[in-house]
Order: C-alpha cells, then sequence, then structure tokens
C-alpha cells in the first residue's frame, strides 16, 4: 500500500521543522551525492510511466543502470522530447497526478503554457534555500521579520512558491511574518508604510528591475527605507554588482554580503542553488577583476554566482549549458534547461582565489560568523536559445515575430530585429528592440510608435509571464528602426541573431 498525502506531509513536515538547518546542510555535505543521485534514477525508472517509456524508447533497459557512469550515459529530457510527449498524469510518480496538490504554470516559446504540479513535501526542500539566506545572511531567527512577497502571484511558480516557503520558515519557529501585496506598488508601500515600523527588519523578495523601481518610487513618495532594515530577496535576472552597489546605499545598506541575496530558480524544479555571502564576497571581487573573472567564467560578462546543494539537485554541464537533476512533483533526471554556465567544485574555487591573493572566507570571517560552506558552486549566464529575461519573464523571438507580422507592420519590415534589456545610467531596466526596415523604407517616429505598439499588444497577448511579471508602465518597449543591412545589427551574409551580448554596444 502507497503512503498517503496526509502521512507524506505529516512526515516530512515534522522532519523539517525538528531538522536545524546546521544539521540538514552537514548531513549533505557528508552524504555522496553521485549516490543520492543514482537512487534517485533507479526510483524515477522504477515510479514514473513516462521515463520508463522514454527509456523503453531510447532501448535502455532500467536493470542496468547501476553506477554513475550508468546514469552519466542516460539520454538527456527536455520540454520537446519528454514533457510533451507524455500526458501529464504520466511524468509523476505511479502515474497519479492527484498525489500532487498545486500546479505553476511557465510560458512556453508560443505562449502555450507547461504545467508543473508539485505536492507539499516537495517545498521544504525549497524552504532549506529560503532557510539559508534567512539565517545565514538576515539573521532572522533572532530578529522579527516582515516578509512582503513582491514577486507576481497567481499561477507563475515565483510569488506562491515564495509566500508558501516564507510561511514554512514561520512555521519552523522563525519570528517571521508574511505578506502578500504581488507586484501591486501601492499595496507594497500601505505594508511598509503601516507595518514595517513593528519589525526589526523587513525583506522584499521580487524580480531585481522590479525591487529597484519599488525602491526609486518609494524614495519619490516620502518613504525613508533606511528605518526599516531592509534586505533583499531576488530571482530570474542577472545584475551587475554596480546595481547591487546602488540599490542597496538606497535602502541604507552597507553590508553587501549579508543584505541581499539571489535565487538561481525555474518553474521546472523551483530554486536549484542560492547566493550565499561568500558567493557574494567571490563575485564582487571578480567584478573587480575582469580578468580573473574572464579566466574563470571564459567570458568577459559576470554570471550569476551561487552555492548549491548537490543532493537536492545535482548539475552536470554539456557543450557549456547546464543539467540538473532532481525530485519534484515531476522528477527530472538529466534534464536540459538550456541555461549557459558551468559548475566549480569549492576546493578549486578557493584555489583559483587564493593564487590570486583573495581569501573570501577569511573577508568574510572579519565582519560576520555566518554563511560559509564548502558547497559547491554553480554560475548561470542565462538561457542559450535567444531568450531574454525581463521583468523574471522569459521574453522569446517568437512573441515579438508575432507582432512584427501584423496587418499596416509587415509591409515596413524584413522580419529582422534584435531583443536586448537596456539599463540607463540611474540602473533603471527596459526592453529595447531594433528592427530591420525593408529596403525601400524610411523610420519615422509614427512607425516606431505603431510598432512599439503592435509589440507591446501581441506580448501581453501570447506571454502570459510579461503580462503578469512586468508592471504595466515597463510594458511598452522601445523601439529602434534601422535601416535594411545595418552592419552593426543586421550585417548581410551572417547568421542573424536575435538577441545581443550585453558587453556589446
Amino acid at each position: 500500500m502507497t503512503e498517503t498525502k496526509k502521512q507524506r506531509s505529516l512526515a516530512t513536515f515534522q522532519t523539517f521543522l525538528n531538522t536545524p538547518l546546521e544539521t540538514k546542510l552537514r548531513h549533505s555535505l557528508n552524504t555522496d551525492a553521485e549516490q543520492a543521485i543514482l537512487k534517485l534514477c533507479q526510483e524515477v525508472a522504477a515510479d514514473v510511466p513516462a521515463y520508463k517509456a522514454f527509456l523503453a524508447e531510447q532501448q535502455i533497459d532500467p536493470e542496468l543502470i547501476n553506477t554513475f557512469e550508468d546514469f552519466q550515459s542516460l539520454p538527456l529530457l527536455n520540454k520537446t522530447n519528454y514533457l510533451q510527449n507524455y500526458p501529464l498524469p504520466c511524468l509523476c510518480r505511479h502515474g497519479h497526478l492527484e498525489n500532487c496538490d498545486l500546479v505553476a504554470v511557465s510560458s512556453g516559446s508560443t505562449g502555450k503554457p507547461t504545467f508543473w504540479p508539485r505536492f507539499l513535501s516537495d517545498e521544504f526542500e525549497i524552504a532549506t534555500r529560503f532557510e539559508q539566506i534567512f539565517y545565514h545572511s538576515f539573521k532572522a531567527d533572532n530578529r522579527t521579520t516582515l516578509a512582503i512577497v513582491c514577486f507576481s502571484l497567481g499561477t507563475w511558480v515565483g510569488g506562491m512558491y515564495t509566500a508558501n516557503c516564507c510561511r514554512h520558515l514561520a512555521a519552523k519557529d522563525y519570528p517571521i511574518i508574511v505578506a502578500t501585496p504581488g507586484n501591486n506598488k501601492a499595496e507594497i508601500f500601505r505594508i511598509v508604510r503601516d507595518l514595517a515600523p513593528l519589525f526589526d527588519q523587513i525583506v522584499l523578495l521580487g524580480y531585481p528591475p522590479f525591487l529597484k523601481d519599488v525602491i526609486d518610487t518609494g524614495i519619490a513618495e516620502g518613504v525613508k527605507w533606511s528605518k526599516y532594515a531592509v534586505k533583499l530577496v531576488m530571482a530570474g535576472e542577472v545584475f551587475s554588482e554596480e546595481w547591487r552597489t546602488l540599490v542597496s546605499e538606497r535602502i541604507g545598506s552597507t553590508n553587501y554580503y549579508y543584505d541581499s541575496a539571489s535565487l538561481y530558480g525555474t518553474a521546472d524544479a523551483g530554486v536549484l542553488g542560492n547566493e550565499t555571502p561568500l558567493s557574494i564576497c567571490i563575485r564582487r571581487f571578480l567584478a573587480q577583476n575582469a580578468e580573473a573573472a574572464k579566466s574563470l567564467f571564459g567570458e568577459s560578462r559576470l554570471p550569476t554566482l551561487v552555492q548549491y546543494d548537490p543532493t537536492s539537485r545535482f548539475f552536470e554541464t554539456q557543450d557549456g549549458t547546464l543539467l540538473f537533476s532532481g525530485d519534484n512533483g515531476i522528477p527530472l533526471i538529466r534534464y536540459h534547461i538550456s541555461d549557459r554556465g558551468g559548475i566549480i567544485p569549492y576546493s578549486t574555487m578557493m584555489e583559483f582565489l587564493r593564487d590570486r591573493g583573495f581569501d573570501p572566507e577569511k573577508e568574510l570571517k572579519a565582519i560576520g560568523e555566518r554563511g560559509v560552506y564548502p558547497f559547491p558552486f554553480v554560475y548561470v549566464f542565462g538561457r542559450s536559445h535567444f531568450t531574454i529575461s525581463y521583468y523574471g519573464a522569459n521574453i522569446y523571438p517568437e512573441n515579438v515575430m508575432v507582432g512584427l507580422e501584423q496587418p499596416g507592420i509587415r509591409d515596413w519590415v524584413t522580419g529582422k530585429f534584435v531583443m536586448e534589456v537596456k539599463q540607463d545610467e540611474d540602473k533603471n531596466s527596459s526592453l529595447s528592440i531594433t528592427v530591420e526596415l525593408a529596403p525601400t523604407i524610411t523610420a519615422s517616429p509614427e512607425k516606431e510608435k505603431a510598432i512599439a505598439f503592435s509589440l507591446y499588444t501581441q506580448l501581453l497577448r501570447l506571454n502570459s509571464e510579461f503580462a503578469n511579471y512586468v508592471s504595466p508602465e515597463n510594458h511598452l518597449p522601445q523601439v529602434t528602426l534601422l535601416p535594411f543591412g545595418d552592419p552593426d545589427y543586421f550585417p548581410e551574409g551572417v547568421k542573424h541573431r536575435y538577441t545581443r551580448d550585453k558587453d556589446k554596444k
């Protein structure tokens, strides 16, 4: 007889509540991650009908998956060959969708949603990532804390998942109260003004550009952020250390290692890794040492850098992109999410930095005693398939193409365009789309406005993340029209790219 949902809820909740964070992390560090992921793989091959069928189609006998080398030889999963190829219940353990209790939605490249069911027990592993930040960085175990969830609420994964994980921490006896205004700025300010004075600190959780917008708008409306000991939890965007410094100064913070942290998460499996005081310390050093950063990451731009628990989410790399395996409502084995990046063992990172005269462990011990654990690092540049992230929403070329194909627009353009997220001198983000005009067409302000409105209309229609993650005042893209064959954006005779590296001007 299988375990009931009530039994599973009770057992996993009690384990989470009764296991100190230190004990949990030390157990992970002392566990053989390769053996743990092999065990998960064997369970998934036995219990998940879709994965069993997938292996059969690949002529793989699951009984022969007995070593880590066997695991590494398994074919990769992705949305096309796995998630979209089997009925949703078959992707869950024992083929029972009803064993889950919540479903999240992410937008695909054409606006077609992907559904991600999960159960309460799946959230506790992710809640541990939040606990690392709230305990190690914010010392929320002994400070009364108002956690204000500024991610979009609804079926999108960020808001609900974040709110649930923060409530789990409150249930674990952290003095935390959770408020969920979502991305409603007026409601956020009302909560801050009325409730923040009652707490030792407040934590704003949201996408980096939106949090900066909240902070800047609050300053304009007379909010004295420095009165409230503000902390930040972010996700969904790569941001610079200059951005962190600017935003920290505006909330009255000078402790850059401990007053903010970013999560590396996906709708597919929740939070995969999180910034720690140690990873932030390292990233800020690398931000000031471009040659070291390029030597470490292979590029001149700075990726997101987080630490991860390989017994929770096991990372691999292939051709410069990341794979991960982990348990969830839909367990995933060697899942390819097209994120460009890599993994760095802890010892390798420390040796690399010390060879360059920097000891981050010593640096941290001088200002704080928490947040130093020898977990491996994963770095992430972003999606490799011509996708950009804007206020946490994935913007796909296919969405923009539809806007350029509308009557009254399509005769002006070739269909080529470049998407970018640009920042002004004050680090405010905007969605920029540079469009190639047809050979006989000239640019005009009227055409720019018409194209911008068409793109805005189709993005709202096709991309639910864009519609709900991005605040209305940031919906309208900035459109630039360039002549046919512009050598910088639309050179002839080369394969066109729909995105542009941030370090190119």
